[in-house]
């Protein structure tokens, strides 16, 4: 295992070791999406990571999707995050925060009747959305206007200013998992004409322009992208994207970004193909990739050069010492799916370390 353990340079940062940590939705910010104690203590926990990536977190107030998800768009959020950030920074790690816009995984019961947006009016159709009122259906959101753009743009931009003074290390901007941008990107959920549809060029525009924007207060080498080409979580489809990786693996060599992080495939096997190895021959940037990658197998996969990092999901969930963990070749903890979502502690906070066993 001693690939994982080896430093390197990314983007402006020096890493200690390629054991970094996925994005995970909690839902454990308070009802004004406000991180509070538990979370400090979370992802505290979890310093230990070559780079922590903090979990999908609203850029533009009014567009929750998943009830009690924290943002950056606000005085006390940001608040509430810096005192994350110097919690995790006195730990010796280092935190970048994922910006998000959920697009039409919003729904009106969580944004105070305001019907979600979207790049068409397709409604998710392959799930129901956790809000007070129990369930519900995702509902047709509605199609965003050309001229609307450039303040979706703006909000990312100002969510990244609030990042900044929040204390962070960076951003990884959140192009995947069909939340707005990626609705924008992949040709299944983008229906539009102009030019911000049709083709892949006009598909990316948005997202291109949101990282222009973030860059801008960040710098390129401390911002980050997720995209995710094979994912259907969030009816969520791409006609050719094997294609569509290809093309976006050569484009983004221009933006010079920190790293390029990639779901390697889909939670829900509807999709299949083979997007690392295009990615991979073409992006000449930092290749972080994640989605079931075992110790073994990620220790491989860098050894020899296909990717430069694994971002652990599940396995830092459950495991905040997962690099001691994985040096000492020691079991791990499993996870509790049934309280991913849940409040409080349990399944939170309270997994052992290795220490306490």
């Amino acid at each position: 295992m001693t690939t994982l353990f080896t430093p390197f340079k990314l983007g402006a940062l020096n890493i200690p070791n390629r054991i970094f940590m996925a994005p995970l939705t909690r839902c454990r910010a308070n009802d004004n999406h406000v991180p509070g104690d538990l979370m400090v203590e979370y992802y505290t926990q979890r310093a230990s990571a070559g780079l922590i990536i903090a979990e999908a977190t609203m850029a533009i107030e009014g567009h929750s999707s998943f009830w009690k998800e924290p943002g950056i768009y606000s005085a006390t959020q940001i608040s509430g995050w810096k005192k994350v950030t110097d919690s995790v920074h006195s730990a010796n790690g280092r935190i970048f925060l994922q910006l998000w816009h959920g697009g039409r995984a919003c729904h009106p019961l969580l944004n105070q009747g305001a019907q979600p947006v979207a790049p068409s009016p397709l409604a998710i159709t392959d799930d129901e959305v956790h809000t007070p009122e129990g369930k519900k259906p995702y509902v047709i959101p509605r199609e965003l206007r050309d001229n609307e753009l450039p303040g979706i743009v703006a909000g990312f931009k100002k969510a990244a200013e609030n990042a900044l003074n929040a204390g962070f290390d960076g951003v990884e901007v959140h192009g995947a998992n069909g939340y707005l941008l990626d609705e924008f990107l992949r040709d299944g959920a983008n229906r539009r004409t102009g030019p911000y549809g049709g083709s892949i060029k006009n598909r990316a525009r948005l997202m291109f322009e949101v990282i222009e924007a973030v860059s801008s207060i960040w710098g390129n080498d401390r911002v980050g992208l997720r995209i995710s080409p094979l994912n259907s979580y969030n009816s969520m489809i791409d006609s050719d994207p094997v294609r569509l990786s290809t093309w976006l693996a050569k484009q983004l060599n221009e933006f010079q970004l920190a790293y390029l992080h990639v779901m390697r495939g889909d939670f829900f096997q509807q999709q299949s193909g083979d997007i690392m190895t295009p990615i991979r021959k073409y992006y000449d940037g930092n290749l972080i990739s994640n989605m079931g990658y075992t110790a073994e197998e990620a220790n491989k996969a860098i050894t020899q050069g296909e990717i430069d990092a694994v971002a652990f999901g599940t396995h830092f969930l459950a495991n905040p010492d997962l690099p001691a963990r994985i040096k000492a070749g020691a079991s791990l903890n499993q996870p509790d799916p049934a309280k991913f979502y849940t409040p409080g502690p349990e399944g939170y906070t309270d997994y052992p370390v290795l220490n306490a066993l």
